[in-house]
């Protein structure tokens, strides 16, 4: 199965994550940094927001769930999937929520919940 994991490649730690992401990932596992895609402004800020991982044409995971489904693809993924079991997954689910919105305020300078012109 392939998939498609949608980044932020202006985030500092996002980046690094890909980078390591792109040496261990299959080759069944796409990279696509948000700003370099051909989407359209809505999708982009959506995209941005949270990370995506299209599973198939118009189906995605999202945040954690897109992270931990990416680094299947590696030989190290196992290690993750713990963070979605029944007992972490409200606490993990909730922090990525908090990080996510306050990486977003950051790096573009407005609400997640508003959205903003960028």
């Amino acid at each position: 199965m392939s998939a498609v994991l949608y980044y932020d490649g202006l985030c500092p730690l996002c980046a690094k994550e890909m980078r390591l992401l792109r040496r261990l990932k299959t080759e069944s596992l796409q990279l696509v940094d948000v700003h370099a895609a051909n989407l359209s402004a809505d999708e982009k800020a959506k995209r941005l927001q949270v990370l995506h991982l299209e599973i198939a044409p118009g189906n995605y995971l999202l945040g954690v769930e897109a992270s931990v489904a990416a680094w299947s693809h590696t030989s190290v993924g196992w290690i993750l999937r713990p963070l979605q079991w029944r007992v972490f997954a409200p606490l993990v689910k909730g922090i990525y929520a908090r990080w996510a919105k306050r990486r977003y305020e950051k790096l573009y300078g407005c609400s997640a919940d508003l959205g903003c012109e960028r």
